[in-house]
C-alpha cells in the first residue's frame, strides 16, 4: 500500500473519530424538556437563556409552546421534563398523570393581568364591564351578539370581531371561568389561536376587535393596541392592568397565577434540580423583565421548599379558583 493511501486511510479514520467524538459529546449534553403555555413561555425562555449562559453550554433546555392543555398531555405522558401552565391541572389531567406514574409538583412562578385589548381606533369600549364581557363571551352569544351596539346601545353599529386563545389554552380556561362564570363556557364563533401573536395582529389590524392575552404579549404591542379597563362590578372604579393594579389586588377578576410542574421522575436529573432552583431564585427579577408580575419574596421563599421537600400534588384539587391567596395555595396539602 502506499503512503499516499496510508495516509488517506489515517486521515479519513482521525476524522471518522473526530465525528465520533463530536457526536457523542452532543447526545451527552444534558438536556431539560419544557413545553405548555403560551403565556408562561416569556418567563421560562427568559430563565432558560440565562441558565444556558451560566451552564455554558453543558446543559441545553428546550421550551415549546403547545398550550397548558397539550402541555399537560405530553407532561402526563412523561414525555417532558416540565409543564409551562396558566391554570391548575385540572381532575382529568390528574387522572391521566396517575395512570401513567407520574407524580408532579407544582410551582406558582408568576401572577399575570389578563388582558383584554381593543384596536387604537376604537374610541367606544376603553373600559368594560364583567357584565358586558360575559355577554360578549358566553354560549348563548354564538352567532347572536355580532355587533357592537347589542353589548351596549352607546356603542356603534359595527361588526363585532373577536380573537381569542384556542381550547388547549389557559387562559380561556381561565378567562371563562372568571367572565363567563364556568371554565370553558364560551361562544365559539371567534377567530382562536395557541399563538398569542396570532391574536396580537388581530386585533391590531382591525377597528371592530377584541381579544384576550397574557399581559406580556400586551405589553411588547401597546403601540398597535389599547387595553380596556375592566370594571369588576357596579359601583367599582374602571381598572388598567398594570404590574402595579396586580400587587394591590385592584385588578379583579383578571389577575391570576401563573405555573410549572415538574415530574418526580426528571427531579432525579442534576440539570432539572439546578433549572428550577434557577428558575425559583431569579423568577423575581426576570418575571418583571418579560412584562410578568413576581410574587412576594416569601412566595419565592415557601415555593423554593416546597420544591426542596418534593411536595408532590397540587394545592387546587383539578378545579380553578379566582382569587386565591398565594400563601394559601403554597401551604395547601398537595392533592394527586
Amino acid at each position: 500500500m502506499t503512503n499516499l493511501k496510508l495516509k488517506t486511510l489515517a486521515a479519513t479514520a482521525l476524522l471518522g473519530g473526530m465525528l465520533v467524538a463530536s457526536h457523542s459529546v452532543m447526545a451527552a449534553t444534558p438536556t431539560v424538556t419544557v413545553d405548555g403555555s403560551s403565556t408562561v413561555y416569556p418567563i421560562t425562555e427568559a430563565v432558560a437563556e440565562d441558565f444556558q449562559k451560566s451552564k455554558k453550554n453543558k446543559v441545553q433546555v428546550t421550551v415549546g409552546i403547545s398550550g397548558t392543555g397539550g402541555g399537560f398531555k405530553k407532561f402526563c405522558r412523561g414525555e417532558i421534563d416540565i409543564s409551562d401552565a396558566s391554570r391548575p391541572i385540572l381532575e382529568k389531567e390528574m387522572k391521566l398523570c396517575a395512570e401513567n406514574g407520574i407524580k408532579y409538583i407544582e410551582l406558582p412562578v408568576a401572577f399575570d393581568a389578563m388582558t383584554v385589548a381593543i384596536n387604537p381606533k376604537n374610541t367606544w369600549a376603553e373600559k368594560m364591564t364583567v357584565a358586558e364581557l360575559k355577554k360578549m363571551w358566553e354560549p348563548g352569544a354564538q352567532g347572536k351578539i355580532t355587533r357592537w351596539n347589542q353589548i351596549n346601545p352607546a356603542w356603534p353599529d359595527a361588526p363585532l370581531k373577536l380573537y381569542g386563545p384556542g381550547a388547549d389554552s389557559g387562559t380561556f380556561d381561565y378567562f371563562t371561568e372568571a367572565i363567563v362564570g364556568k371554565s370553558k363556557s364560551s361562544r365559539g364563533d371567534f377567530t382562536a389561536s395557541e399563538d398569542d401573536n396570532v391574536l396580537v395582529q388581530g386585533v391590531s389590524r382591525d377597528e371592530n376587535a377584541l381579544g384576550y392575552f397574557g399581559y406580556a404579549y400586551y405589553a411588547e404591542n401597546a403601540s398597535k393596541m389599547k387595553a380596556v379597563a375592566i370594571i369588576e362590578k357596579d359601583g367599582k372604579p374602571a381598572v388598567l392592568p398594570s404590574i402595579e393594579t396586580v400587587m394591590k389586588g385592584t385588578y379583579q377578576p383578571l389577575a391570576r397565577p401563573i405555573f410549572i410542574y415538574v415530574s418526580s421522575k426528571a427531579v432525579e436529573k442534576a440539570e432539572v434540580r439546578e433549572f428550577i432552583e434557577y428558575y425559583i431564585k431569579n423568577a423575581p427579577v426576570l418575571v418583571k423583565e418579560v412584562g410578568y408580575v413576581p410574587l412576594g419574596d416569601a412566595d419565592y421563599s415557601l415555593a423554593l421548599k416546597n420544591f426542596n421537600n418534593r411536595k408532590m400534588g397540587t394545592g387546587f384539587g383539578g378545579i380553578a379558583e379566582v382569587g386565591i391567596e398565594m400563601k394559601d395555595l403554597l401551604t395547601r396539602e398537595g392533592k394527586h
